[in-house]
């Protein structure tokens, strides 16, 4: 037995001292603790100034067990996987100056933050609970999550939605309104602790990006794409973490295949063996600590004596980082996803950049809340979440793309990449950087003496 414990610490050092790429990763004791601590800080100075940017000063968040709202999610304590049987959060604006008060009309109480309001025992009927507690604090607006346009502001089902009507006296009926705008602000708006912990949260993505294309996963010949991928998805298995989706890898190389658009979103081979020469590109997200990143970057497998990739692609790369700086450069307050898709689509026209710009909001969900800047289908606008303005304290993935006509492949190419960057209301900074230079598989070694 002794001698089995001493293995096993001798073959995981042996492992850690290998790989140096492994990263520092919170238990899930210490990531409740994060959680809990964070969604308290955000319903205390973030929520009071959304609610009144919105006018609404109730607001109702209806769930079932395993139908929840995108929403109350996000307001559920660190040890609660789901709502339990049928939660009802009421948060209340009592007016400026006043705290929040963060009420469950349910069985239990939600976590510290929404203290029980419902007594069974005096009140069984919670729907008629609910309706006596709004009476009480006679609201002047009561918003739901019910949107048109929006999945993420459209919780409540359509039942639920009903019996709330239902239930309620007047005049609270004709006051229900739709919390579109609060829910998205809700979802979108990031707190300085967030930032804090939001560039370990990205650099971690890159790290297994890079432990990926690299040649401790790849050999040129043996390995092929969709090695990579699942390699990619047992990583993040084994450092405790999770995907919001399935990664992606692919390769362009000299070949007469073309690489327009659909076949770059839809349409990609699933198992190509990587070889000599190839331009990898990955699409990669993790989600830790409630927060999201979502990254695409590019690799060259190196060709036997080569030190460094061939100059033509790393002048691609530098195109699609240019792209990056006009679209980044043409981020402001107030300015509707559209409007800066069209200012960014010109200036690329006019410095001769044949660009595609399909950015959007990252924080709370992958494809997040918040304006969407263009779809890989849809340079020329995208109707309602296009329109949606941009605010201060936002996050994005700046994802683009830049073609590149290569002579010595005799075709386009395109330079593919999203990085995770954070919106001040004035500047635009890079989470944790971006690419500037392509990763190289095998890394080269230093000379020998």
């Amino acid at each position: 037995m002794f001698s089995l414990f001493l293995f096993t610490l001798t073959f995981a050092g042996l492992v850690a001292a290998q790989n140096p790429y492994t990263p520092k990763i919170l238990t899930m004791r210490e990531r409740a603790e994060v959680i809990d601590r964070i969604l308290e800080e955000r319903v205390e100075t973030v929520l009071p100034g959304l609610m009144r940017r919105a006018g609404i000063d109730m607001w109702i968040i209806i769930s079932r067990e395993y139908n929840e709202d995108p929403v109350l999610k996000t307001f559920l304590p660190s040890t609660w996987q789901s709502a339990r049987r049928t939660t009802i959060l009421v948060i209340h604006d009592p007016g400026e100056g006043k705290k929040l008060g963060t009420y469950a009309m349910a069985r239990y109480a939600v976590g510290k933050m929404f203290v029980k309001a419902w007594d069974k025992e005096k009140e069984p009927d919670q729907w008629k609970a609910l309706a006596e507690f709004v009476s009480e604090k006679a609201p002047k607006q009561i918003g739901v999550n019910r949107s048109a346009s929006d999945a993420l502001a459209d919780g409540i089902s359509a039942f639920h939605f009903d019996r709330l009507i239902e239930s309620l006296q007047e005049p609270y009926r004709a006051r229900v309104t739709t919390a579109e705008k609060l829910a998205i602000g809700w979802l979108e708006t990031r707190t300085e602790s967030e930032m804090a912990i939001y560039p370990n949260i990205v650099r971690i993505a890159k790290q297994i990006i890079a432990e990926g294309f690299s040649e401790k996963v790849i050999q040129p010949g043996i390995t092929t794409t969709d090695d990579v991928v699942w390699w990619y998805r047992e990583r993040i298995r084994e450092l405790k973490l999770q995907t919001w989706f399935h990664p992606s890898v692919s390769v362009q190389r000299k070949d007469p295949e073309s690489f327009e658009h659909l076949r770059a979103f839809s349409n990609r081979p699933e198992n190509q063996v990587i070889l000599p020469g190839d331009l990898l590109h990955v699409d990669f997200g993790i989600t830790y600590l409630r927060l999201n990143t979502d990254t695409q970057q590019h690799a060259y497998v190196l060709k036997p004596g080569e030190t460094e990739a061939p100059a033509y692609l790393k002048a691609a790369l530098k195109k699609a980082n240019r792209v990056q700086d006009i679209l980044t450069g043409n981020f402001r307050t107030g300015r509707t996803g559209n409007e800066i898709l069209a200012a960014s689509l010109a200036q690329c026209k006019a410095e001769n950049i044949k660009c595609s710009i399909y950015t959007h909001p990252i924080g709370s969900h992958g494809h997040a809340a918040g304006p969407t800047i263009g779809l890989w289908d849809q340079q020329e606008g995208v109707p309602i979440a296009g329109d949606y303005p941009m605010y201060p304290m936002t996050a994005y993935s700046i994802e683009l793309n830049a073609a590149t006509y290569i002579d010595e492949w005799e075709k386009e190419i395109r330079v593919m990449l999203e990085e995770d960057a954070f919106f001040d209301g004035k500047t635009v900074r890079y989470i944790d950087g971006r690419q500037t230079e392509l990763m190289l598989i095998p890394r080269p070694l230093p000379p020998y003496s």
